[in-house]
């Protein structure tokens, strides 16, 4: 075992996912107190863009897998196109994203790899003893939980998004290529093609900006205002339990206890009261705006800016101003 750390560069389409330019920065935090180098590891088909955006981070060195077989991603081929890359660094430490793709990696990698595994970090640091120390929120985030990791292992972790900011600057890395080989029963799935849902609207769990709605939006065609707010934004659309259990959005939008969790930089909720369910799954954002005519709504008691007033007449006269903005 060497004392680099590496790190899972996730990408999608050959493009980068955001989420990776912000785990270098605690990688390169970690190969201080280890004096280790920062290694990237970039899986996929045609991943020459994705290679060239994670090279000018600041990394040391980037190892790649690329295959055809590993144009989609697949949890049987990736597990062992990144087991490989770990076998041939050795790292101390290797961050994931806690994407979906990081979460459904980590675990697998881990078992195969006899690792030990925590997932949604937020915080990591080696202690004096040279053993990696992490936080990670439990309890929907009311509370944390100390992971103290062995040192005679391989320490996995995935780190939630939004947590670091994207690294940015240094020299070239220097580059290897790994052969991908098959493992047993690799191919028992096969990946044809990768559907998104929503369309062309961004995932709520990969926005920097969401703009989410409750029931006050009253039906599905209302919600075409957040929809164009969204878009001068570059930001996704999300929504709470109440608006798609109505059917005013698919539940892939929802956003909750018992939808899907997200951090973004900016969160804007309209027209949502602040249910203990659907603060769970947005309270780690990181600027939290309420609109709501209701001034004892619960989401402003945690809301960074709140307007109380009419979400009709607010969000039409924001997107306005935000176009003025921008020209």
């Amino acid at each position: 075992m060497t004392n680099d750390i590496l790190i899972f560069a996730e990408q999608r389409g050959n493009k980068l996912h955001p989420a990776a330019l912000q785990i270098v920065t605690p990688a390169k935090e970690l190969a201080i107190k280890t004096g280790g180098k920062v290694v990237a590891c970039v899986i996929g088909g045609n991943i020459s863009a994705a290679t060239d955006a994670i090279d000018q981070t600041g990394v040391d060195a980037i190892v790649t897998v690329s295959d055809a077989a590993l144009e989609n991603y697949s949890a049987l081929t990736y597990r062992s196109a990144f087991a490989a890359a770990l076998e041939r660094v050795q790292p101390k430490v290797a961050l994931l994203p806690a994407t979906f793709m990081g979460r459904d990696l980590a675990p697998r990698v881990g078992a195969r790899l006899k690792a030990a595994v925590a997932t949604d970090v937020v915080e990591l640091a080696i202690g004096d003893d040279g053993a990696l120390d992490v936080k990670r929120p439990i309890y929907n985030g009311k509370a944390f939980a100390s992971v103290k990791f062995p040192t005679d292992r391989l320490a996995l972790v995935s780190v939630r998004p939004n947590t670091f900011p994207a690294a940015t600057g240094g020299d070239s890395a220097a580059r290897e290529e790994i052969p991908y080989a098959a493992g047993a029963g690799d191919d028992r799935i096969t990946v044809k093609e990768v559907a998104k849902a929503g369309g062309e609207v961004k995932d709520v769990t990969e926005a920097d900006i969401i703009v989410a709605g409750g029931r006050a939006l009253k039906n599905e065609e209302n919600f075409n205002i957040l929809f164009e707010l969204a878009k001068v934004l570059d930001a996704a659309v999300g929504a709470s339990r109440a608006a798609c259990d109505a059917g005013y959005q698919p539940h892939s939008r929802q956003i909750g206890l018992t939808g899907k969790t997200v951090t973004p930089m900016l969160y804007i909720a309209c027209g949502i009261s602040g249910a203990i369910q659907h603060l769970a799954g947005m309270r780690g954002s990181k600027v939290i705006v309420a609109i709501n005519t209701d001034k004892e709504a619960p989401l402003f008691k945690v809301a960074d800016y709140g307007i109380v007033g009419d979400l009709f007449k607010v969000i039409p006269a924001v997107t306005e101003e935000v176009m003025r903005m921008k020209g």
